[in-house]
């Protein structure tokens, strides 16, 4: 990419130094979607807001209608979307008229920097709008191939050729920002190996470490918990996340009748496309009555659901870091995890937890029943976590975030001086 195009008219870049930024950020996915990315960027555009940058945030309607409403300090541009072919819970904002739309709020706003989350298509409409009005581009990658093939209902034979070209029409898209994130060094070293050759820089999820904390109380408040969610007191594994197929949760369903607790239980906070075949795998494992799909629950709710578990237990393969396992981490829970991408990031075995080789239910099974057995080197456990978690603290994360963004906007600044 050669030099970006920077504003000439004084009066579009006062110094960003010395007053409020204006940021204007785009997703495909954003709440009321559940998934990871859409987590993200909600508390990172909130974050950011409490931290007073103007925030402007482009993405689909929820409904289809196009709207603009404030929420948490954010100004929500939902764009018209109608329904995708892939997902009940996806929706597509719609490019007609929507060039037209984001040019003229680039006029109106004249953003210091602008935030794209993907490169589908909002992330696209705005790069492109932000490359026409002169105005830096920071770009955060959320993705994975993996994550899509099950909606696409890919052949396994296409997935390798299907996979290469995403990555190919990613790194044209991200090669026009100009700086680059992703949560881990982990996902910048992947970022490499599929040939993006830019710098990149590993930005933390983050997570709320006021919000998500241990347990206090002990066992009779752990007690209490599983009553309010009508789960019985018992051990318990506990995930949270998405019932879809690259969460491989068959893997914590195959594991438990081998958890050797008596009447260990799965308790799993999340809805997707897995939910029958999940409910009918237990039918067959004989762990009907010990499997808890709790479905979707809401967002205020979560730290109750990792405040039920003993362990968390995570056989997702594409994560490229895992902000439920984070908050898990935070809530003072040891960690099973998938050996995969991001997660050997996090778990460090024999000290805050277990990974084991994806597939594997038996290995999986072995080191939650050592955990389970053992409550003080769980407690133990519990505590290392807390303290890993304690590096990602989403406060540190939305603070880089805005540097990354002042250090983009002095240049308008001092060009346009």
């Amino acid at each position: 990419m050669g030099e970006p195009s920077f504003s000439s008219d004084p009066a579009a870049r006062p110094d960003a130094a010395r007053r409020r930024l204006r940021v204007l950020m785009g997703t495909d996915t954003y709440p009321p979607d559940v998934n990871g990315a859409a987590l993200f960027t909600a508390r990172l555009a909130r974050g950011l807001a409490e931290r007073g940058v103007d925030l402007h945030m482009v993405c689909p309607s929820p409904d289809g209608a196009p709207r603009v409403a404030g929420a948490e300090g954010v100004v929500e541009h939902r764009l018209r979307s109608m329904p995708s072919l892939v997902h009940e819970l996806v929706r597509l904002a719609l490019p007609p008229g929507a060039p037209g739309h984001i040019d003229r709020l680039m006029r109106r706003l004249r953003p210091d920097a602008v935030h794209i989350q993907n490169h589908f298509i909002v992330g696209r409409l705005l790069l492109g709008a932000a490359r026409r009005h002169g105005v830096p581009v920071v770009a955060t990658n959320h993705f994975m191939p993996e994550n899509l093939f099950a909606y696409l209902r890919c052949p396994p034979a296409l997935r390798g050729a299907l996979g290469a070209y995403a990555w190919r029409d990613f790194v044209r898209v991200y090669s026009q920002a100009d700086r680059v994130t992703t949560p881990t060094r982990i996902a910048a070293r992947l970022l490499r190996d599929k040939g993006f050759h830019r710098a990149v820089e590993a930005v933390s999820c983050g997570t709320d470490l006021d919000r998500f904390r241990p347990l206090a109380g002990g066992a009779a408040a752990r007690s209490a918990v599983r009553a309010r969610l009508g789960v019985p007191d018992r051990p318990t594994m506990v995930f949270v996340g998405r019932l879809d197929a690259e969460k491989n949760i068959a893997d914590l369903v195959e594991a438990l009748p081998h958890v050797t607790a008596p009447g260990a239980q799965l308790v799993v906070a999340g809805s997707g496309s897995q939910r029958r075949h999940l409910e009918a795998l237990a039918a067959e494992h004989g762990v009907a009555d010990r499997v808890h799909l709790l479905g979707h629950v809401p967002n205020g709710d979560l730290p109750d659901v990792y405040h039920s578990g003993d362990v968390f237990t995570i056989a997702g393969t594409a994560e490229l870091q895992s902000i439920a396992t984070l908050e898990a981490m935070a809530s003072g829970l040891p960690v099973v995890a998938a050996d995969a991408l991001a997660l050997p990031h996090l778990v460090r075995p024999g000290h805050n937890g277990y990974l084991y080789q994806p597939g594997a239910a038996g290995e999986l099974a072995k080191y939650v029943s050592e955990i389970l057995a053992a409550p003080e080197e769980r407690a133990r456990m519990g505590r290392a976590c807390r303290r890993r978690a304690a590096r990602h603290d989403h406060q540190v994360s939305c603070a880089r975030y805005e540097e990354i963004y002042r250090d983009l906007a002095r240049p308008w600044a001092a060009r346009s001086g």
